[in-house]
């Protein structure tokens, strides 16, 4: 799945990246604590999360993940969408919570990013 048919499908707002949401999507990551993400994730998913701040950039950058969900509406400061522009990471946010954004990817074939 792209990530702009995330975002159409979850009627997303774009903050930032909507030069890249061409980019293809198998699996997603839905977790608040970046530790979590480092630890149990794999490359290449999309991270889905309500931590709306630099360490959830810094996580996905360093999980080398295609982009970042926000949840319940939550929006980042200037600061933290200014830096996810210059690592590349597109930025979505939905106004639905996570449990049901989760079930919505799940139904729609995105798999769990979890390391086996």
């Amino acid at each position: 799945m792209r990530l702009h048919e995330i975002a159409r499908l979850l009627d997303c707002n774009i903050l930032t990246g909507d030069d890249r949401l061409d980019v293809d999507v198998r699996s997603c990551f839905a977790a608040d604590l970046m530790s979590d993400v480092l630890a149990f994730s794999h490359s290449g998913a999309l991270l889905v999360t309500g931590l709306a701040s630099v360490q959830s950039v810094h996580a996905a950058d360093v999980a080398d993940f295609k982009g970042i969900l926000f949840v319940h509406d939550k929006r980042p400061d200037p600061s933290v969408v200014a830096m996810a522009e210059q690592r590349g990471l597109p930025l979505l946010s939905t106004g639905r919570f996570m449990f049901e954004t989760c079930g919505v990817l799940f139904s729609h074939g995105l798999m769990a990013a979890e390391k086996r």
